[in-house]
């Protein structure tokens, strides 16, 4: 069984409570289910879950390189030049990422808004880009972004693979065939 649930903001991927902030248990009544990857609090999105230990691990080992596709509101306005970088790799210290799929994109249409809304300052606009990798270090799009100059105010993960976030509202879910 694979289970595809758009995790809100402030929402930890871990069943078992947490002191601060609801978890997977509060949303999805389904058991021995186990998350394939993780998303960060602050983060939102897709997440894949399911009941075949096989299957996660081949779901959230980097080794077999599913894309994974965020959309990714940013401070400033970048342009093709400031985003390049992106796309050969950046050296964010402790490793250089490998290269990624970067684009400017329009504010995407379909977007529930984020409770609470991101922190936003009046003299500095905001844009949108669309960042897709198959590595999934912790926090790597949000240092990414920062690296190049444009510090990352709200990440959703839009799909993995071929799972999409399509016809899901933030805290749904549903659960589909295995491919």
């Amino acid at each position: 069984m694979i289970i595809l649930f758009n995790k809100p903001y402030n929402v930890v991927c871990q069943f078992s409570k947490h002191e601060t902030h609801q978890s997977l248990k509060d949303y999805i009544p389904i058991e021995r289910v186990y998350a394939a990857g993780r998303l960060d609090t602050d983060s939102e999105g897709l997440l894949i879950l399911t009941d075949d230990g096989t299957l996660q691990h081949r779901l959230s080992d980097p080794r077999h390189k599913l894309p994974k596709t965020y959309l990714v509101q940013v401070e400033g306005v970048p342009n093709e030049d400031l985003i390049a970088p992106l796309r050969c790799g950046v050296d964010l210290g402790d490793f250089i990422t490998q290269p990624a799929q970067a684009r400017i994109i329009a504010e995407p249409a379909k977007l529930w808004p984020r409770n609470p809304p991101i922190r936003e300052r009046r003299a500095i606009p905001t844009s949108w880009l669309e960042i897709v990798i198959s590595e999934g270090k912790n926090r790597q799009i949000r240092r990414m972004t920062a690296k190049v100059g444009f510090p990352t105010l709200r990440l959703i993960r839009w799909a993995v693979g071929p799972h999409t976030l399509e016809g899901l509202s933030p805290g749904e879910y549903k659960q589909i065939e295995p491919i």
